[in-house]
């Protein structure tokens, strides 16, 4: 379905018509603790589908997220990859593209909507009232349940399908949901970073609303940050998609019930409004490789992978000989651990390999090099030669090197050259990344040389696919939440014990009474550090990881931690990308996107 000359949305029937079609290798990309350098993990994607494809010959596809428009016009100025390793046109990547993250929001904040106006509705009318116009006298004169009304009757055990026929006690049961102000967890969202929106309060005017019965604290998050985004990602057809939107938990009931989006009879409304979002998004490559673009989420406050429905395409399109690389968010702590633990779980997905970005100025920055200041050149530091600081800093990638080797998967060491690396630095970080357990480690220049410059990369990767890999999980799902966040925190992050609020202690146990226990986990964790504190680079020890809340993302299937002070909502810098984001009139081209 085309989208303009340059991009179009494919139909999941594919994978039909394809099934008898062996699967390509699964490759995904990763990378160490970003620091504001970068790293390159985007231009790596990008570079490596280029080398396997445009010079390797082989079928390839690569999947990547939507980006945010949060930092694109905050930090980050986009992430189509770089220099000649980058998906085109950039700017419609990077913008609005075919339009869904937008359906995301205002799916996400119709179920808000529908919250807070039950709550009104609840709370000024009687069960009988309620019940009457829930289910109102049609043009026959009869009433009916909307269908996804026969779903909250099934919950409640009831077997009945004319409203006629229900007792008073089961119209009670029906038509008063009975949700604790006090226990809503789903918030609203926008597209874009704005911390004066982390604290809010709801139902502060109106003539219902006057005497303040019906005002509540609560907040805005990050669009990619919604459930709504996880559930895009992680569903796998029409009706799984259907079904998870229905099951994601707003809240509690004040009897400590669980409240669902298809109890508020918000479920199909929302799977209508996502419908057409649940197509990949086709683009290319500046050398003409397929790219399949899906799914946003944000890694350190989601699963921060790209969707499931993307990569089964794509593993059919390239079949057994070719293959899929696709890309998981932020560093390896994060974004790799969930696309092992949550994605592959989902999917059940093996992947082949792999690859771990890493450049040599960063690493610095993880060995103590100095603080890097806007507007400053750069520090001597990371422009010269200096094998100590660099083997101090190689420490936060070999960690991760490990980690990978947890899941019993190959993991090749993509070194992003820059001009100021030296042979010297470069030869001895392959040395400490073979000795950390990588299956190898090349040095790439892919975003000075396009797909030529990562050819060594993409032939190592190849070789690295064939190689013998026993993948497993990192955690059974039948231990408790306590158990799997604990799991995580010492074996990933490295830390020597894990810390729990009284409120999120609370949560826990609330979870695993309404039988929630069995869910994998989602940290909400900062992206620039193994610990909770952003300022510790390299490979902290002896920390101890503060959980200070925990929600049920039921419909995604994930129980979500969030991590000491990680907020859902990010905030914009002194100055932000939108200063150098600008459009010539006379041709539309827009300036200063990267």
């Amino acid at each position: 379905m085309l989208y303009g000359r340059t991009k179009a949305k494919v139909a999941l029937s594919i994978r039909e018509r394809l099934q008898d079609v062996p699967d390509g290798k699964y490759i995904v990309v990763t990378g160490i603790n970003p620091t504001p350098l970068g790293e390159g993990k985007s231009t790596t994607t990008i570079g490596l589908c280029q080398a396997l494809g445009a010079h390797c010959e082989k079928k390839v596809f690569t999947c990547v997220r939507q980006p945010s428009m949060g930092p694109t016009f905050g930090i980050k100025g986009g992430a189509a990859g770089g220099g000649y390793s980058q998906v085109v046109p950039m700017d419609e990547f990077n913008l609005h593209l075919t339009g869904d993250i937008h359906a995301i929001s205002i799916a996400n904040n119709l179920l808000a909507a529908a919250i807070d106006t039950r709550i009104l509705h609840e709370g000024t009318q009687t069960d009988e009232q309620l019940f009457k116009r829930l289910c109102p006298l049609g043009k026959d004169g009869t009433c009916k349940f909307a269908p996804v009304m026969l779903k909250r009757l099934e919950k409640l055990g009831i077997a009945k399908t004319r409203p006629e026929e229900l007792s008073p006690e089961e119209v009670t049961a029906f038509a008063r949901l009975d949700i604790d102000p006090d226990k809503v967890t789903w918030h609203r969202v926008v597209d874009v970073n704005d911390r004066f929106l982390r604290s809010i309060e709801v139902g502060v005017s109106g003539k219902a609303e006057k005497d303040g019965k019906f005002k509540r604290h609560t907040q805005y998050d990050i669009s990619v940050g919604s459930e709504i985004m996880a559930v895009l990602a992680l569903a796998t057809s029409l009706n799984d998609m259907r079904e998870r939107l229905g099951k994601m938990v707003i809240g509690t009931s004040r009897a400590g019930q669980p409240v669902t989006a298809d109890d508020l009879g918000c479920g199909g409304a929302l799977t209508v409004l996502m419908k057409d979002a649940l197509m990949p998004t086709l683009m290319q490559t500046l050398e003409g490789t397929p790219v399949l673009v899906h799914a946003g989420p944000f890694a350190n406050i989601a699963h921060g992978n790209s969707s499931i429905v993307a990569d089964q395409v794509a593993l059919k399109l390239v079949g057994e000989e070719g293959y899929v690389v696709t890309e998981a968010g932020f560093g390896a702590d994060i974004g790799m651990e969930k696309f092992f633990n949550i994605k592959c779980r989902t999917s059940g997905l093996v992947p082949n390999c792999a690859v771990i970005v890493a450049t040599i100025r960063a690493l610095k920055m993880h060995g103590g090099g100095p603080e890097v200041k806007a507007g400053t050149p750069l520090p001597h530091a990371y422009c010269d030669e200096n094998l100590e600081l660099l083997e101090k800093g190689a420490a936060n990638l070999c960690h991760h090197i490990r980690n990978i080797g947890k899941f019993g998967v190959p993991a090749v060491v993509a070194i992003n050259r820059f001009a100021t690396d030296t042979e010297a630095e470069l030869d001895l970080l392959r040395r400490l990344s073979l000795e950390a357990g990588a299956f190898d480690a090349v040095v790439a220049s892919h975003h000075a040389s396009g797909g030529a410059g990562a050819v060594e990369l993409a032939e190592r990767v190849i070789a690295a696919c064939s190689a013998p890999s026993d993948f497993k999980f990192l955690y059974p799902l039948e231990t408790s939440i306590k158990e799997k966040i604990e799991t995580i925190a010492k074996e990933i992050y490295g830390a020597e014990a894990v810390e729990y609020s009284e409120e999120a202690t609370t949560q826990i146990e609330l979870y695993e009474a309404q039988g929630f226990g069995n869910l994998p986990i989602c940290m909400a964790k900062t992206h620039l550090s193994l610990s909770a504190d952003a300022t510790q680079k390299g490979v902290p020890t002896g920390f101890t990881l503060p959980i200070r809340e925990v929600k049920a993302s039921v419909g995604a299937g994930f129980i979500f931690p969030v991590v000491g002070t990680m907020s859902t909502m990010p905030g914009l810098a002194t100055r932000p990308s939108f200063y150098d984001v600008d459009i010539d009139p006379e041709t539309g081209k827009v300036l200063g996107l990267f």
